[in-house]
């Protein structure tokens, strides 16, 4: 489906089913449904006319697969795929049959919304079903088969010469698949403000950890106590955008999860959607002023489903606003 508006194509909504099939039934908190919640949060708050929403349907492929991740990972999840049964982890994410095409399609969605931001094509994009920040190097974690963007910063740098590019968490889990797989790499501005590990999986994200070797310094852990709402993000997000704007990356990945709303059966921070919303007006305005405006936020958690529509229906209007 494609919606058109003046400036045709500026925000992209890559959204379809060559993604919504990422998901887990029985019940799993990851369920197909998140997809079709947040569209019609689209149309519930007239938003449906002010993006350019398309399907990608574009799997990635086994060498893309590779620039993130160790060719065993891979060949496990081909596995497990043709198996259907059992679990590609410790028993957070169940294996199901066509496992691997799908969690492909994802990652292939954010290499093409990659694409239409480095191409200049688009200046902002969001995919709903993607981000999954869990998944390391060399295993599935935490819902995650595939880390789609630990490819995508790889895909960036050896297809356009992207160098400097910052990832920006928001989700109440920590993004530890991203910190360890880009730990040492200082290009990788890494920023994370999360629900403290000593009560949360993945248990990671101490403010300590702030890179290691030539990376030191240029990774950012915030973790917040259970319970934290609006005044503990807007006095943490004041220190990451001074973080951010002093790195001047040359490309923005916003993990947008929606469970660090209040209510959410996961996790215990409190935010209400206005977080999101600051955040992405303030990477937004970063953006323009030293990546060429380019934004890519992704759906990453959330497990309340009223949550996920108000918090990604918010970043979208700010992307709308911002052009």
């Amino acid at each position: 489906m494609f919606l058109k508006r003046k400036n045709k194509g500026e925000l992209r909504v890559l959204a379809g089913e060559s993604i919504a099939e990422y998901g887990f039934g029985d019940g799993h908190p990851f369920g197909r449904d998140r997809h079709e919640v947040f569209l019609r949060s689209l149309r519930e708050r007239d938003l449906e006319n002010r993006v350019w929403i398309e399907d990608p349907e574009r799997p990635a492929t086994r060498a893309e697969l590779e620039l993130f991740h160790t060719t065993r990972h891979v060949r496990f999840i081909e596995r497990m795929s043709i198996e259907g049964i059992g679990f590609l982890d410790e028993g957070d994410t169940p294996a199901f049959p066509g496992v691997y095409h799908t969690a492909a399609n994802v990652v292939g969605a954010t290499l093409h919304a990659g694409e239409l931001l480095a191409t200049g094509e688009a200046r902002r994009v969001f995919i709903p079903i993607a981000g999954l920040h869990h998944a390391a190097r060399d295993k599935t974690s935490g819902f995650c088969v595939f880390n789609d963007i630990g490819v995508l910063v790889e895909n960036l740098r050896k297809r356009h010469g992207i160098q400097r590019i910052a990832y920006v968490d928001i989700d109440a889990h920590h993004g530890d698949g991203v910190y360890y797989g880009f730990a040492s790499d200082p290009d990788l501005v890494f920023v994370d403000i999360h629900e403290d590990g000593r009560f949360l999986f993945p248990g990671t994200g101490h403010r300590e950890e702030v890179g290691i070797g030539p990376a030191e310094g240029r990774k950012l852990n915030i973790p917040l106590h259970p319970g934290a709402g609006d005044e503990e993000f807007n006095a943490a997000w004041e220190e990451c955008e001074a973080f951010l704007a002093a790195a001047r990356p040359e490309f923005y990945i916003l993990a947008a999860g929606a469970d660090s709303l209040a209510g959410d059966p996961l996790t215990h921070l409190q935010y209400s959607e206005g977080a999101h919303g600051r955040a992405a007006r303030a990477v937004c305005r970063l953006a323009d002023d030293h990546a060429q405006g380019r934004v890519l936020a992704l759906g990453a958690g959330g497990y309340n489903r009223r949550n996920v529509a108000a918090a990604w229906s918010r970043v979208v209007a700010e992307f709308a606003d911002s052009l």
